[in-house]
């Protein structure tokens, strides 16, 4: 160590804690760390809490804002057999002391002074990067600490910033790990345990600006690290939408979407992500990987675009990226349709697909997640009640439905007002084909608002000794039926075997295809009795990813690889797709700067 107190990068010896100081010379960006929590979901005046014993949410961001869960309450108790009168303190934010020295040598921390970018070694900042959501994450954050973490923070503002970090990185022998929104669930973001070069972790956020907007030929020009929602809002001024929507777009990156193939709840519309990009610029060490002219198509060889989608910084930086965008629609409307059973709903949406009038979102709850959806209604109003009561009845006893096997589809209907009210009218015929009846416009919002809310019942669930997470999965529709019903049949199992009573398996069908459909799972159990509930959770996840391959579901849809489903990525691939990929890895990062080891391990 030096009289500057900077560890040389091969040797474990600590930073002294007096010489934080010297670590933090330009202005940083805050905007994160003022708004989102460190150590769990969205926003910081957004959660669940419990108040005289009632479940409540707070703040005034969702409509469930400020209000009263008594239903929810006792979903819980009865479902999780939560005790919400003992809650579990987790720890407090830790102080610089606490969190892990970086590891940095004399000659590197000169070469990130001279790069003239933002940056910090601050603990705090470098903890917020060195996680996203997976349960494991989420779990450590309350309980304990990270082996390793960043060791340095940099907020580029432009691809001429991240062009300059990259080659330094490079010519000096750091890693570089691509930071956006913070949302992965794969663990993409996660450091090496035993990676001893110095971390930079590239936070993107700064790079959030709208560069230009084509009008004729409806597309637009962003740097990478913008959000979802406030790439919406700002083109909804202009009169133009995206309609890329994952679940997480309050938070997510549009450079995120693209490194994980991101899909949307409005796909049927607008296209996944594949289908919504035009060009992108990637920096990787060996240069910029972009096609030289901006074209609807070309035909020539492997489309290079295929590179860069899907590569979760393991090849390089995302930094600008040419999307398609569209007229706002003219129309906007959300329906239902409740069917007997999970069954029925499934061979309704399969017939939606063959016809080819998908709305911009259709999906499918499964009767757990009916039941759990339902729960999180506040306590209506005398008439309310009134009305409640009568719809049951009207399913009940009119139609004869089950409450403990019926299941709801949610709908979302975009465009002109003739093809809105012409595709409605075609998809509620198909319904009841299937024995569907509709359900009404208000239960198609609240369905798909609570999409957003849903995350922040994991929170939640940790202060009682609730583990929970979702997986999803793609598989052809005349496996689907049966995957929902192995994979759950596998997780009782699971649970049977660890003597876990309290659980939750749900299943929901989220978006079709011609050929098949999205299944989205969903997973929590109380943890009460269980001194490794991380392990045990990730055990039995691995159980049910097992079966869903077996069953003729794929490793992922949306989520990606990262680091907990690399064990499954040579056998979709290929032994020649591995060695492809490798090949890629060598010709553009032969020194393996991004060395964040999501799809393959790190070391080639």
């Amino acid at each position: 160590m030096n009289s500057n107190g900077i560890v040389n990068k091969y040797s474990n010896t600590p930073v002294s804690k007096s010489s934080d100081a010297i670590f933090v010379k330009t202005t940083i960006p805050r905007k994160r760390e003022e708004l989102l929590k460190w150590n769990g979901w969205g926003y910081k005046d957004s959660r669940f809490l419990v108040k005289d014993g009632i479940i409540h949410f707070s703040g005034s961001r969702y409509p469930i804002g400020e209000l009263s869960l008594p239903y929810f309450t006792q979903w819980v108790e009865d479902v999780l057999g939560v005790d919400l009168s003992k809650p579990h303190t987790s720890k407090d934010q830790p102080v610089e002391e606490e969190c892990p020295y970086p590891l940095i040598s004399n000659d590197n921390y000169k070469q990130i002074v001279h790069l003239n970018v933002p940056f910090s070694t601050k603990g705090i900042d470098r903890l917020m990067r060195a996680h996203g959501h997976t349960v494991y994450d989420i779990y450590t954050l309350k309980e304990s600490f990270f082996d390793r973490i960043p060791d340095v923070v940099l907020w580029p503002s432009c691809h001429g910033d991240v062009v300059k970090i990259v080659d330094a990185a490079d010519k000096n022998n750091m890693v570089v790990i691509p930071f956006g929104g913070g949302t992965s669930v794969t663990g993409a973001v996660e450091c090496p345990k035993d990676e001893m070069r110095t971390i930079i972790s590239l936070d993107t956020s700064q790079m959030n600006k709208i560069l230009w907007v084509d009008r004729e030929n409806l597309v637009i020009c962003c740097e990478s690290g913008i959000i979802g929602q406030d790439l919406e809002r700002e083109l909804h001024t202009m009169g133009f939408t995206v309609g890329h929507e994952p679940d997480s777009y309050e938070f997510s990156s549009l450079g995120g979407w693209v490194a994980t193939r991101a899909s949307g709840m409005k796909k049927n519309t607008y296209g996944n992500i594949e289908d919504l990009l035009v060009h992108v610029k990637m920096v990787t060490p060996k240069g910029v990987l972009e096609k030289n002219c901006q074209v609807p198509r070309m035909s020539c060889g492997p489309d290079f675009n295929h590179i860069v989608l899907g590569s979760e910084g393991c090849l390089g930086v995302i930094t600008e990226v040419i999307l398609k965008i569209r007229p706002l629609p003219k129309m906007k409307k959300y329906g239902s349709v409740v069917f007997p059973d999970f069954e029925s709903g499934v061979r309704c949406m399969r017939e939606v697909a063959k016809q080819r009038c998908q709305p911009a979102s259709i999906r499918l709850m499964d009767n757990a997640q009916f039941k759990f959806g339902q729960s999180l209604r506040p306590v209506p109003g005398y008439f309310g009640l009134i009305f409640d009561g009568l719809k049951k009845l009207y399913i009940k006893k009119i139609k004869g439905f089950n409450f403990d096997s019926i299941c709801v589809m949610t709908l979302l209907f975009e465009g002109d007002v003739k093809d809105v009210q012409m595709q409605e009218k075609k998809i509620y015929e198909i319904g009841s084909k299937f024995g569907g009846i509709p359900a009404g416009q208000t239960n198609g919002e609240r369905g798909y608002m609570l999409t957003f809310v849903i995350a922040y019942i994991r929170d939640l669930g940790l202060e009682f000794n609730v583990l929970a997470e979702s997986f999803e999965t793609s598989v052809p529709w005349d496996r689907a039926v049966s995957l929902c019903r192995n994979v759950k049949y596998v997780v009782g199992e699971e649970c049977k075997k660890l003597n876990i009573e309290h659980y939750l398996m749900a299943a929901r069908v989220t978006q079709t295809y011609d050929a098949g459909c999205v299944i989205y799972f969903y997973f929590g159990y109380n943890y009460s009795n269980i001194k490794n509930p991380v392990e045990v959770y990730e055990q039995i996840e691995e159980k049910a990813r097992d079966e869903i391959i077996e069953s003729g579901g794929s490793i992922s849809h949306h989520h990606g690889v990262g680091k907990i489903r690399r064990k499954w990525y040579p056998g979709t691939i290929s032994a020649i797709g591995v060695q492809l990929f490798k090949a890629t890895k060598q010709e553009l990062d032969p020194r393996n700067v991004f060395a964040c080891g999501n799809i393959l391990k790190s070391k080639l």
